[in-house]
């Protein structure tokens, strides 16, 4: 383990390093396994290169606005209450990898910011952990989400009117995914596995911990009476918990009202919403609010950086039929019980390159579901196995694990080792039940 963990530290690229070696397998393998010439290839990569620009915001307001919710004064008594009920590295590693794999069966958003904070609270009460390890713990929770109510395939799959119902043949509700007794045995599973695995890891000494970033702590506290008699009008209001109130109201008016009429949905933009009126109410004063804004805005560059770039790779991707081509290999050595497993893998892989779930579905959805009908192989089971073939090597591709670095302040070559154990512990997990379950 100390080998692997060494050559992995020095040989682990920066995401930013990673997007662009991804650029450059896909530009050869396009002019190997599909038509397009090299022009071709570049213009795809071109044309995509702003495709995930609502996204991209919608991601750096996830970190945004749950870093500002996780910052503020109640949050923070809640995760160092958490924190002090451990005491050893084996507890520190298993309460992280637990509050992550529980937030992100929630909505995984909502997981690895928490299980960043988690990191961030649990080290200082316990400074003999391995503060790698705890986030790697917190982001082995992110395994989960597809399988967790903000699961974008089951999710798309049970709203009437999308592109794969007719493929489909009419809707799949979500008690076939995301509460199938296959879904259910996985995320179970994986609640016991991923806890035990990192506890595993927090044995093995030979590991070197990485020195622990200094977390700064705004000091927020408002100012006394005789300060406040010299402020002026601007900064009275800066300083005004009934502007907070107010403005909060409106927001939690708006979700009140989308609730009663039947319109509020859990989604990356209601997640969003949530938090950042949340923060605003949680933080009491503007002041602190925007404080703590302007600190949670210093950690989004890696996301502007290199979100562009996965766009591009998705262009190559999808508009030179490469995911095709690798999703019809595996379907022309299937049968139908091999199928959901052969799936899984070729999920698997398609998600290094397009690592986005709703993307990775729209470009095998047509292959895999006309196949799983040619061959009478089970539709909801086959949809699952593309989900959680995309959650599954998560644990190799940096691209989710942005908002998780940014908070914890760490690089991708200090977790990718224990996410190595993790990615192969799980992988042979979910091959078998979907052995089992064909």
């Amino acid at each position: 383990m100390q080998i692997c963990d060494k050559l992995l530290r020095r040989y682990t690229p920066d995401p930013f390093l990673f997007a662009i070696l991804l650029t450059g397998i896909l530009f050869f393998a396009g002019l190997y396994m599909t038509p397009s010439g090299a022009t071709d290839i570049i213009r795809y990569w071109g044309d995509g290169f702003w495709g995930l620009i609502p996204f991209t915001l919608q991601m750096v307001m996830v970190l945004v606005g749950g870093y500002v919710t996780a910052v503020s004064p109640p949050v923070q008594r809640i995760l160092v209450s958490l924190s002090k009920t451990v005491h050893t590295p084996g507890q520190a590693v298993i309460l992280v990898t637990l509050a992550a794999t529980l937030g992100c069966v929630l909505n995984w958003g909502l997981g690895l910011i928490v299980g960043g904070m988690m990191c961030r609270h649990v080290i200082q009460q316990v400074p003999t952990a391995n503060f790698r390890l705890l986030v790697a713990g917190a982001y082995s929770g992110f395994l989960v989400w597809h399988g967790g109510f903000s699961g974008s395939i089951p999710l798309t799959l049970a709203t009437p009117g999308n592109f794969s119902e007719q493929l489909v043949g009419g809707i799949i509700p979500v008690q076939e995914t995301l509460l199938s007794p296959l879904n259910i045995c996985a995320v179970l599973g994986l609640f016991i596995l991923l806890p035990l695995t990192n506890f595993w890891l927090s044995r093995q000494e030979d590991i070197n911990p990485v020195s622990v970033p200094v977390f700064e702590t705004e000091d927020l506290k408002t100012e006394g009476p005789a300060a406040r008699r010299s402020l002026s009008p601007a900064e009275r209001l800066e300083k005004s918990r009934l502007v907070s109130y107010a403005i909060a109201g409106f927001g939690g008016a708006y979700l009140l009202i989308q609730g009663f009429s039947g319109k509020l949905s859990l989604n990356l933009n209601s997640l969003n919403f949530i938090f950042i009126f949340s923060g605003v109410l949680l933080h009491k004063t503007p002041e602190s609010f925007i404080k703590a804004i302007s600190e949670a805005a210093k950690k989004v560059g890696p996301i502007l950086l290199q979100f562009p770039f996965y766009a591009g790779i998705m262009g190559i991707m999808v508009s030179s039929n490469l995911a095709t081509v690798v999703s019809e290999a595996f379907v022309t050595i299937s049968t139908a019980e091999t199928f959901p497993l052969l799936t899984f893998y070729s999920a698997g892989l398609v998600n290094i390159f397009v690592p986005s779930g709703g993307g990775q579905w729209a470009i095998q959805a047509p292959v895999v579901l006309a196949a799983a009908k040619e061959i009478g192989a089970d539709i909801p089971l086959a949809s699952m196995a593309v989900a959680w073939g995309d959650a599954w090597t998560n644990m190799l591709q940096p691209f989710w694990a942005l908002p998780l670095l940014a908070v914890s302040g760490l690089h991708l070559r200090d977790i990718i080792g224990y996410c190595l154990v993790v990615l192969l512990v799980s992988g042979a997990f979910l091959s078998s039940l979907f052995i089992i379950m064909a």
